[in-house]
Order: structure tokens, then sequence, then C-alpha cells
């Protein structure tokens, strides 16, 4: 064999170790990344799960708040009826007390 052939034999050895260490190095890389997104996934999942409970816990929250505000707006209404209904009870008593006269305005 000649220098030449030996150095080229050399160099595709060396090229094909230097191939065999990237490729070596590229499956770990592979394997890392499959690895964290399986624990991506899992994290993903688990939020999903959470944001789920947390719209469901919002829902029952508004309900409860429209319940309460429900039951409070009730009550100021029945009050601001009951005052409405007096000021015409107090109107109509005027009236009376001022005869028949009241009635022609």
């Amino acid at each position: 064999m000649t220098s030449e052939e030996e150095k080229t034999i050399k160099t595709l050895e060396t090229r094909t170790r230097q191939l065999i260490l990237k490729f070596q190095q590229i499956q770990e890389e592979n394997e890392e990344l499959r690895t964290e997104l399986v624990t991506k996934d899992k994290q993903l999942s688990e939020v999903k799960q959470k944001n789920q409970q947390l719209e469901a816990n919002y829902a029952d929250l508004k309900m409860a708040k429209m319940l309460e505000i429900g039951d409070t707006d009730l009550g100021a209404a029945k009050q601001r009826i009951n005052r409405l209904v007096r000021d015409v009870d107090k109107c109509i008593a005027l009236l009376k007390a001022m005869g028949p006269e009241a009635t022609t305005l």
C-alpha cells in the first residue's frame, strides 16, 4: 500500500469514528429530549386538569355570587316597593283630606 492510500484509509477511519461519536451524542440527546417530552406532557396534563378544576370552582363561585346578589337585590327591591306604597298611601290620604275639589285638579 502506498503512503497516499494509507493516509486516505486513516482519514476515512478518523471520520468514521467521528461520525460514530456524533451519532452516539445525537442518540443521547434524542433520549434526553424524549424524556423531557414525557415530563412536559405529564405537566401539561396536570395543568389542564387543574384548569378544569379552577373553571368549575369559578362557575360555582359565580353562581353563588349571583344567588347572593339576587337575595340582596330582592330585599332591596321589596324595601323600595314598600316605600313607594307608603308614599302612594300618603298621597291618597292627602287627597281625601282636601275633599272633592282636589280630585278636579
